[in-house]
């Protein structure tokens, strides 16, 4: 059979395969490459970046769970322009497709640094929204539609850039939100972002991290994921990037087969760097031996019943 084509385009943004490292996760890839080559991966998603630097939160901010961590880091970043003069740069030196994850406290933190990336030359904007409004009381954005929507309203008008909006799934109906921000112009949705956890020190009755409450990611939450892909690949018509627990090629085809025209992987990276590396190898090895020659033709093949 001739070598399987596993490049996927995702609304106009080209990746040679599908596995795209997370944001957080990966930091902007510089640590990494003492190990492979960057371009052997898709893209990068990088380091959740803000309008000023941030320092993060308290420690301890990383907890242990059964299959995951919990993590409260708190979007520790130097702020976008020293993203877009320092690591930009030398990521468009490293053949790989690079995203940019945004943040923001209000509308106009995320319209700013939107502002900002429109004259450089990344390919893609992922939008951070599991952040605290502010001006809400300290709800995070993506659990409303109006939140939702008002962000990606706001980063639309800021930007030609491809937009691609990174749900929580920390909502009754996880598809009213990506549909609600279909609406205002997202190019792509990405999901799904942690889930929210607790952990308690039995012997100080505190609990383990100095936020109280964290992200819960890895393994445990997979099968969420697929869930909630498969769920909103019924409810919209832009492509779908998945995540959540992915640690294996065997994982990322699931969640293409959800519905995910491409994936992240996060956490496994902690426990195996070599990951991402691993996974394009076991998912083009798939294809040869099931005898299919596009990557992309696996998308949303589930059968249900």
């Amino acid at each position: 059979m001739i070598k399987p084509d596993i490049s996927v385009n995702i609304c106009g943004v080209d990746f040679k395969n599908p596995v795209i490292a997370a944001s957080g996760t990966y930091g902007f890839g510089e640590e990494y490459t003492d190990l492979y080559p960057l371009e052997k991966l898709g893209g990068i998603s990088c380091k959740g970046t803000t309008l000023n630097q941030k320092d993060g939160n308290i420690p301890p901010r990383i907890a242990e769970t059964p299959s995951g961590i919990l993590n409260s880091v708190g979007l520790q970043n130097p702020g976008i322009d020293y993203f877009i003069d320092h690591y930009l740069p030398w990521l468009k030196t490293q053949n790989i497709t690079v995203i940019a994850n945004i943040a923001g406290a209000s509308v106009e933190d995320y319209a700013e640094v939107a502002a900002k990336l429109d004259g450089t030359d990344v390919d893609m904007i992922e939008l951070n929204i599991s952040c605290p409004n502010v001006k809400q009381g300290g709800a995070t954005w993506g659990v409303t539609c109006a939140g939702a929507s008002s962000v990606t309203k706001a980063v639309r008008a800021a930007t030609k850039k491809p937009i691609m909006v990174k749900l929580t799934p920390n909502v009754t109906d996880i598809t009213e939100i990506a549909k609600a921000v279909e609406a205002e112009g997202a190019d792509a949705v990405s999901l799904i972002n942690t889930l929210l956890g607790m952990r308690i020190d039995i012997r100080t009755r505190r609990p383990i991290l100095h936020n109280n409450v964290g992200g819960l990611s890895g393994p445990a939450v997979f099968p969420v994921a697929v869930r909630m892909v498969w769920q909103v690949s019924n409810a919209v018509k832009i492509p779908i990037v998945g995540m959540g627990g992915i640690a294996t090629a065997a994982d990322a085809i699931e969640m293409m087969l959800a519905g995910a025209s491409a994936v992240q992987i996060g956490t496994a990276i902690f426990t195996d760097p070599y990951t991402p590396v691993k996974v394009v190898e076991g998912m083009e090895q798939y294809l040869i031996e099931n005898k299919i020659e596009k990557i992309s033709d696996i998308v949303g093949q589930v059968k249900p019943w």
